[in-house]
């Protein structure tokens, strides 16, 4: 059996209060206006609020109804909520709250697909209203709970582990060769330009279609450089492209400096696994025999809030090739660097075991939130 939404719960869509009644130190109540505040299980106050409009209260399930629809979490503590919450609070005498929680989880791609509106997607009380729940007796949801609560805390272990497998690279790094931002172990420094070639690539015209249309090199973009290998791109681009534009493809083991993005992007580094071009806002760091690719490619990872700062513009800062090129680093003996390598090597094969066994036990907890809740034909 299941039944609308709106019989077993309380749906409050939040509202904003007068920007006048915010603060940041903590008075009031803790004000959540969207997903940017949410948490893995839980959201983190940067505001608060002394005359809320709307509230949620303690085990309520805050739900994301703009940009992006869908993404849950659990309040903690009463709390005020901005419009682009809504808080679903279970009616306890029929509906287990945590079992709300998981059948919210479960809807999160049908939310996201009702979400309209020509600027971000959004939905409002009547999309969250449509939604049938399953409702077996509150002993069948607590067992369904318990085995969706056993799935998920092993989701969240392996996360944890991935986490901490990823951690220590950077760590290795730091201990091996201190920082590069004060050098405490006194290694020689040189700029990027007299250890390697630096150069960037660039966007071919996008109305000649003869320039993309059954490409096969790879282009990459400043929102793919994102501190990961990269061995695969969203677009490619033709041989004719290569022949009559400034695009060049770059050899396996360049390091991709992003030099200007929205958001994050800027300064973050990527290191390429395949041939591949790129657009202008990439800076290319060549492969070299004077320094070794993932060397400085993890020294760049380490510095990303040094590189961001030295962004410079109007409305956005923004890096450049020469700052990239000027860029000090220090350059321990080679032989030190293979090391490090040999290091990375190993973590990485223990890191991609941690993904694979991440992507098992995702797989698990949806196959059961699908076989709980999939027979309500959402």
């Amino acid at each position: 059996m299941s039944v609308p939404l709106p019989e077993v719960t309380t749906i409050v869509m939040g509202q904003s209060p007068p920007g006048s009644t915010y603060n940041e130190r903590g008075e009031g109540l803790p004000f959540f206006q969207g997903k940017a505040e949410f948490g893995t299980v839980s959201p983190s106050p940067k505001k608060w609020c002394t005359e809320p409009m709307r509230l949620a209260e303690t085990g309520d399930i805050l739900l994301s109804v703009r940009a992006p629809v869908g993404p849950t979490n659990l309040a903690v503590e009463r709390c005020c909520i901005g419009r682009g919450l809504a808080a679903i609070r279970a009616d306890a005498a029929r509906l287990d709250p945590t079992y709300l929680r998981f059948f919210l989880r479960y809807s999160e791609p049908r939310l996201a697909n009702m979400g309209q509106g020509s600027t971000f997607a959004a939905i409002g009380r009547a999309e969250i209203a449509s939604l049938r729940i399953p409702l077996p007796l509150l002993h069948e949801q607590r067992r369904i709970v318990d085995l969706l609560s056993r799935a998920e805390g092993i989701l969240r272990l392996r996360r944890e582990a991935q986490a901490k497998a990823q951690a220590i690279i950077p760590a290795l790094f730091l201990d091996l060769f201190g920082d590069p931002a004060t050098n405490p172990k006194g290694w020689p420094v040189s700029p990027i330009a007299d250890l390697c070639a630096v150069q960037t690539g660039s966007t071919p015209r996008r109305e000649e279609r003869s320039y993309y249309d059954g490409g096969r090199i790879p282009w990459v973009k400043t929102g793919e450089v994102c501190g990961v290998h990269i061995g695969e791109a969203e677009e490619h681009i033709t041989e004719r492209a290569i022949r009559e534009t400034n695009c060049k493809v770059f050899p396996v083991d360049t390091i991709l400096v992003a030099m200007y993005g929205q958001g994050q992007t800027r300064g973050r580094a990527g290191l390429l696994k395949i041939p591949s071009a790129t657009n202008q806002a990439c800076a290319a760091i060549l492969p070299s025999d004077k320094i070794v690719s993932i060397y400085l490619y993890e020294l760049l990872k380490t510095q990303y809030e040094r590189l961001r700062a030295m962004g410079r513009g109007g409305n956005q800062a923004n890096l450049n090739l020469g700052m990239i090129k000027s860029f000090l680093v220090p350059c321990p003996p080679l032989d030190m660097q293979a090391v490090f390598v040999s290091q990375v090597a190993a973590m990485e094969s223990i890191c991609s075991q941690q993904t694979t066994a991440l992507h098992k036990a995702q797989a698990t907890f949806d196959a059961l939130l699908a076989r709980s809740f999939g027979a309500a034909r959402l």
